[in-house]
């Protein structure tokens, strides 16, 4: 796919993978739609975005605990940008690892309706539009946590391997439609996530976002008669 002009929406644009892919993109020419919670942190990834050669770049605040504000945030995209060609449903928030039981009710909430939830809302609303197009692809950066139990994460993985689950029935469901599906499952990535979550987790195991986002744009740009449907990435 040319990147050039093409309107992609990154969740989770404000920081950490989504800032570094949405700058990726802006070097690309890219028309982006960046979406997050935090107006001020929107504002710069912008203003980064257009001084890295974005064709457009537009912040778009949003709380993914609310449907009916995701769905009032996919209608403006619509209308402000014209369409959609990709959607990089990358948002997603960390509870501290633990036992069930100690992680707290309301986190537990926050969690699925974040990494899953919200995630099927948007693509929802946004894939009538990205069937119109010539050429689009919704890319759906889950986590290794998709893919491998891992201790402490029984919630974090349960909407993880949800993801995935999700990821590969679409990918089924709109083989006719044009609309190419894939997941990227990584490994942890510096991003300060598990930092907000009062874990201590040292730096050296992590992948670079930088890193990522450099195999996010690789994923998109392949020509029209590939497509990687499922991408591992790991120290």
């Amino acid at each position: 796919m040319k990147l050039r002009d093409k309107v992609v929406v990154v969740t989770g644009g404000s920081d950490g993978i989504g800032r570094h892919i949405c700058l990726k993109l802006a070097a690309e020419g890219c028309r982006i739609a960046i979406l997050g919670r935090n107006s001020a942190r929107l504002d710069q990834v912008v203003a980064e975005s257009l001084a890295l050669g974005a064709a457009e770049a537009r912040a778009y605040s949003v709380d993914f605990m609310d449907a009916h504000a995701l769905a009032h945030t996919a209608h403006l995209i619509e209308s402000d940008l014209g369409g959609v060609d990709i959607l990089i449903n990358n948002a997603g928030v960390w509870h501290k690892a633990g036992p069930l039981d100690s992680i707290d009710a309301d986190m537990l909430v926050t969690t699925v309706q974040t990494n899953l939830i919200a995630l099927m809302q948007l693509t929802r609303h946004l894939l009538p539009s990205l069937r119109t197009r010539e050429e689009a692809a919704i890319l759906n950066v889950a986590s290794k946590s998709g893919v491998v139990a891992q201790a402490g994460q029984s919630v974090y993985s349960a909407t993880k391997f949800g993801v995935r689950g999700f990821t590969d029935v679409l990918k089924e469901d709109e083989s006719e439609s044009g609309v190419r599906v894939a997941g990227l499952y990584q490994s942890g990535t510096n991003t300060g996530m598990f930092a907000k979550a009062g874990e201590d987790v040292p730096n050296h195991i992590f992948t670079e976002p930088e890193d990522l986002a450099d195999v996010v744009v690789f994923m998109l740009s392949r020509p029209a008669k590939l497509w990687m449907h499922d991408v591992r990435v790991e120290l």
